[in-house]
């Protein structure tokens, strides 16, 4: 990155955009990070300060909340340190909730995302990494998923993520110069190794493994699992599980790559390989020694059988691959859970802040 350039990281307190943002600091780039900590909170951003040894400064506020991004933006170019990239990582992202609460999905997930996109290009910022996701796909005509798989999601948080991608297909045709990366993501899990940074959600975990570990360390009684009728091997979900270091490692390969090519580009990202519910939850078992007390539920609606990536684009064009294994995963995702049972909520904030924190 030329000196004086910042990187724009929406989300960047949450559980992938922390971790990409140790990866990004490790490569020198300068970052701001963006959120509302509706999901997360201040304080992981002095665990990546921690971790890099570098400052992290960022501003309270909703991608939705368009003078926000213009004033963050105007201010970065009075400092000489103008934002020249975005990850976007700031979205709801729970099939279930999105279900049952579409609407808020559509104004969060693809307002914002306009809303941003149109400060970006009042500010001719021309490169956008995208938090997508597999869900796009849909149900799979065939496995694994391949990009130009057909997008077809059945629930309207993987509708929300389409409509993204339209809106960046469309951009990049209408403005030749401008780059938008999609990472399609399968299914993130772990933490990063130090235990310092791991997934902390609010509320009753919407994804697997973080209910897998909550059951663990005793603040859940039992792990529901949603669905034992499905048509595989031992009738539970089956999905590609990826460390999510591997997944913050990807974005900083597509971050390299939009610097030399334009236009749309969609890579999955992810493992290649198929896990079920009962397999990860006997891995984790296994590699932890922790028992997991389970229980069946109904399948939730929008869920679907089986979903596992073709990664081999993402390899033969970033020259990125997952790397970490499914006991990794496990381990270092207990590591974090067990060594902070309550997730962030002690930790105070010290990073600095820039701009006005919306109110």
């Amino acid at each position: 990155m030329s000196q004086g350039e910042t990187l724009l990281v929406t989300g960047g307190a949450g559980y992938i955009g922390s971790h990409t943002l140790v990866e990004l600091l490790a490569a020198g780039h300068a970052v701001l990070v963006l959120d509302n900590f509706s999901n997360s909170c201040a304080a992981v951003l002095d665990r990546v300060a921690e971790l890099s040894g570098r400052e992290v400064p960022w501003v309270e506020g909703d991608v939705r909340d368009t003078s926000l991004l213009q004033k963050v933006f105007a201010e970065q170019e009075q400092r000489g340190t103008p934002i020249t990239a975005v990850l976007h990582f700031a979205a709801l992202k729970a099939v279930g909730e999105s279900v049952a609460e579409p609407l808020r999905y559509y104004d969060n997930n693809v307002a914002g995302t306009l809303s941003l996109l149109s400060v970006m290009q009042q500010f001719k910022v021309l490169r956008f990494v995208f938090s997508s996701s597999a869900t796009v796909y849909g149900e799979p005509t065939a496995l694994p998923y391949v990009e130009d798989h057909q997008i077809a999601p059945t629930n309207p948080y993987g509708h929300s993520k389409a409509m993204v991608e339209q809106l960046l297909r469309d951009l990049c045709q209408a403005r030749e110069q401008f780059t938008a990366i999609t990472l399609r993501y399968f299914n993130p899990i772990g933490a990063h190794p130090s235990g310092l940074l791991g997934e902390d959600p609010h509320d009753v975990p919407n994804n697997l493994f973080p209910f897998i570990t909550k059951v663990a360390v005793g603040q859940l009684p039992a792990l529901q699992i949603f669905g034992n009728d499905y048509e595989t091997p031992d009738g539970t979900g089956v999905r590609d599980y990826i460390h999510v270091v591997d997944l913050a490692q990807g974005h900083l390969a597509a971050l390299d790559y939009g610097r030399k090519q334009s236009g749309f580009h969609a890579f999955n990202l992810g493992t290649g390989r198929g896990t079920s519910v009962l397999e990860l939850v006997a891995a984790f078992e296994r590699v932890t020694g922790a028992a997991v007390p389970r229980q069946w539920a109904a399948r939730r609606p929008g869920d679907i059988a089986a979903a596992w990536a073709d990664p081999s684009l993402a390899r033969e064009v970033l020259s990125w691959q997952a790397r970490h294994t499914i006991d990794d995963m496990c381990a270092d995702g207990w590591r974090w859970q067990s060594q902070h049972p309550d997730g962030y909520r002690t930790a105070s904030p010290s990073a600095p802040v820039r701009g006005d924190p919306a109110t």
